[in-house]
């Protein structure tokens, strides 16, 4: 599903979701298959002046959950040594930095996070929920990284558990 704009009602949903009032949403990024935000796109540096460097942020609650017992299970070393070891993973983790800073430097270059993505992007697995939010708003074949996590997930788009 493309980029969207933002409603109301989405900017209600999303401050359910993160517990906490929404800020700075750009766009709708990816949206769950029952039409709820399921990734946002934020701005790189938020109102309040804070460098904000995550253009893709997940939000909806299982997917977050999901992604976060993916990450606590270590399956970040094992995407780690595979970026270490497959050079086509690698040149393709690298064209997914570059594409995503350019998409944020698009919107406003930000000094402070100039050459520093998501994720740990270029070179680091850091940050699962980042590089699947990127993933889910871009489509698969943009973040190799992301997209492996995705299908490692406990958790799909295709089945809603927004509820």
């Amino acid at each position: 599903m493309p980029e969207t704009s933002v409603t109301n009602e989405d900017i209600i949903e999303v401050t359910r979701q993160l517990g906490r009032p929404a800020r700075d949403i750009l766009a709708i990024a990816a949206r769950c298959v029952c039409g709820r935000p399921l990734v946002v796109k934020t701005k790189p540096r938020l109102d309040n002046g804070t460098p904000f460097p995550t253009l893709y942020y997940l939000t909806q609650p299982a997917a977050t959950a999901a992604v976060s017992t993916l990450e606590a299970s270590g399956y970040m070393v094992e995407l780690q040594d595979l970026l270490q070891t497959d050079s086509d993973i690698s040149a393709a983790y690298s064209a997914a930095h570059l594409q995503y800073l350019a998409e944020r430097e698009a919107i406003e270059v930000v000094e402070e996070i100039t050459d520093f993505s998501a994720g740990g992007m270029p070179t680091r697995v850091k940050c699962l929920h980042a590089l699947i939010g990127h993933s889910l708003a871009k489509g698969e074949g943009v973040n190799p990284i992301g997209d492996l996590a995705l299908k490692a997930l406990e958790w799909s788009p295709e089945v809603c558990r927004c509820v």
